[in-house]
């Protein structure tokens, strides 16, 4: 069940509040879904996918109120999305 990964996934994720974003997405998260059917009458085969993508949030460190171990990881979640 599509829904059931989701929901695991979401628990897995990496959040922290700041102060910019109370639940700032602290690590980047991929779900790919891979449908395969065939029509029943046809037989004619067909598949596709949907990729959804979650970015961890880029937010300004100055303005976001982090330091620290936040503050470092505020600063890689940055570079990561500027290669």
């Amino acid at each position: 069940d599509a829904y059931a990964l989701l929901e695991r996934a979401a628990g897995a994720r990496a959040t922290a509040r700041t102060a910019c974003n109370e639940h700032s997405s602290r690590s980047h998260s991929v779900f790919v879904l891979r449908v395969a059917g065939t029509h029943a009458e046809s037989g004619e085969a067909a598949c596709g996918s949907l990729t959804l993508v979650d970015l961890a949030g880029s937010e300004r460190v100055k303005e976001s109120g982090v330091c620290g171990a936040r503050l470092k990881e505020a600063q890689q979640i940055n570079k990561s999305l500027s290669a």
